[in-house]
């Protein structure tokens, strides 16, 4: 989901049943049919139903379909619809987070760690390696021959948010969020070395041959900034 989605999900959640049927529905251990919710929060099975739908067409549910008796075959009867808690994870943070990412690069480089490289090393490469992966999936943009529109939306959409700007340095596309904020100031020199690795593989799936990420620590905003090679 972008964050538009996932806002309009949680967004949700701010009809008072809506939200009584969804705790409902996530506290039970397998999936609800909708008159037991209902009774469980004191709504009729119609006005369920609506909303219970309205948090599956925001992602926030899914549904199945089982007949409640365990029978089959002719007379068992129609199948149930039910409800349980969606597969997926949806979560919306200002300004934007993204401390599933760093985990996952993280746990990478200790997993590579243990086959003997060093630990720095390990999260240079995996860092690299994830942005690079980042940009893979990244659709292409006809006209966009350098790169820098598509390396503005992957950077936006992780979290970034980039924007161009002259400084005392020349041009750059300067990071005014850090996705990985806490960690950043807890963890200084290795969340910001790993997020120049990984901003570096973005650049670089890219195919902006013409840019380079530099690490450049800024009170207020990300370590990196991308300048045009010399």
């Amino acid at each position: 989901m972008d964050f538009s989605a996932r806002a309009s999900s949680i967004g949700a959640l701010a009809d008072e049943t809506r939200r009584a049927l969804y705790e409902h529905v996530v506290g039970q251990l397998d999936a609800v049919p909708r008159e037991a919710a209902a009774t469980a929060v004191g709504v009729p099975a119609h006005i369920a139903r609506f909303h219970l739908d309205k948090l599956v067409e925001a992602g926030l549910l899914e549904t199945e379909f089982r007949r409640l008796s365990g029978r089959s075959g002719p007379g068992a009867g129609r199948p149930s619809k039910l409800y349980r808690r969606a597969s997926g994870t949806v979560s919306v943070s200002l300004p934007e987070r993204r401390y599933d990412l760093v985990g996952h690069v993280l746990a990478g480089a200790i997993e590579r760690a243990g086959g003997g490289l060093p630990l720095r090393q390990a999260l240079a490469e995996v860092a690299h390696e994830e942005g690079r992966s980042i940009a893979a999936s990244a659709p292409h943009v006809l006209g966009d021959d350098n790169g820098s529109v598509r390396l503005t939306e992957v950077l936006t959409a992780q979290g970034y948010e980039p924007h161009s700007e002259s400084d005392e340095g020349g041009e750059a596309v300067i990071l005014a969020n850090c996705p990985f904020d806490s960690l950043a100031r807890d963890h200084t020199e290795l969340i910001c070395s790993a997020n120049l690795s990984l901003v570096s593989g973005v650049v670089e799936g890219l195919g902006c041959t013409r840019l380079r990420a530099h690490g450049e620590p800024h009170i207020g905003r990300c370590c990196v900034a991308i300048r045009p090679r010399p």
